[in-house]
């Protein structure tokens, strides 16, 4: 939907009003919870909606959304605790079938802590039509929550965590007590599965090791520090003195190596099912 669509809209209403005789209104105005100056339904009507999507389409988004996007954008999509709302986003309000958001979830945004997904145009299709099937407004008061999310086998979650992740955590380490430090276990879930998302989330954990890149030229000599930004074109960086410094990328040249702390969470998200997070989650609340 273009993005001129609303203003359009707006401007064709005050036409219609000024044509028509004021009339009194019938039932006075609703103070809203929905935005500014008026009704929540007003406000809400002003997002663009997207008409209804093949239902088989929005099924199978619905599971490839919830193996790989779930954990930081949300069950709704109106953002988790690492990643954003994507109801509100302007590609998202902008996209029909997913040509705005396929080059994203098929490329990544890597500088902003968000992996690649190796997803056919017609799975992210199925994505866009799922997430194109949450209304869009402008108070979430009908954000559906579930009334748990402890549903999974706590014996299962200790011998998934003994396989996948006790190489880099230990319950009477790093993780000594975690079930006791979130009141929400949907909380705790988001945090261990993907802490922070990369560090760009609402939650993310001071203690989490940020980012960091080498570059190393064509000459042998090396830079090293924090890692800013990265794309196909240019790699930047920040040195121990916070000093910046842009390298231009051409192919392989110069070699660069990412060092991610939270690299195997992000991996593990390609692989994760339901049923191994709602394990794990109910393994590790009752870790205390």
């Amino acid at each position: 939907m273009k993005t001129f669509l609303v203003p359009a809209i707006l401007a064709l209403s005050a036409i219609a009003a000024a044509q028509t005789p004021t009339q009194p209104p019938t039932t006075p105005p609703q103070a809203g919870r929905g935005g500014r100056g008026g009704g929540g339904g007003g406000f809400a009507n002003a997002f663009p909606q997207h008409p209804p999507s093949d239902p088989a389409m929005v099924e199978r988004g619905r599971a490839l959304y919830g193996v790989n996007c779930q954990f930081c954008h949300g069950s709704d999509a109106r953002g988790g605790e690492g990643g954003p709302n994507l109801l509100r986003a302007e590609i998202v309000l902008n996209d029909q079938n997913g040509e705005l958001i396929g080059p994203v979830i098929q490329n990544g945004r890597v500088d902003q802590g968000m992996p690649k997904f190796p997803m056919t145009n017609a799975q992210v299709a199925d994505v866009a039509a799922f997430i194109h099937s949450f209304r869009v407004a402008g108070y979430d008061a009908s954000r559906m929550k579930p009334p748990t999310i402890l549903v999974g086998d706590a014996a299962a979650g200790e011998a998934y965590f003994k396989t996948k992740c006790v190489s880099c955590h230990s319950v009477t380490g790093d993780l000594k007590g975690i079930g006791a430090k979130f009141a929400e276990p949907r909380d705790l879930q988001q945090r261990f599965v993907m802490p922070g998302g990369g560090g760009r989330g609402r939650g993310a954990p001071s203690n989490v090791t940020p980012t960091t890149v080498t570059v190393t030229l064509v000459s042998g000599q090396k830079a090293e520090g924090r890692l800013v930004r990265i794309d196909d074109f240019i790699v930047t960086l920040a040195d121990s003195e916070g000093t910046q410094r842009t390298f231009r990328r051409d192919g392989d040249k110069p070699k660069v190596e990412i060092h991610d702390p939270l690299q195997p969470h992000k991996e593990l998200l390609r692989v994760y099912s339901d049923k191994d997070i709602h394990n794990l989650t109910a393994y590790l609340v009752t870790v205390k």
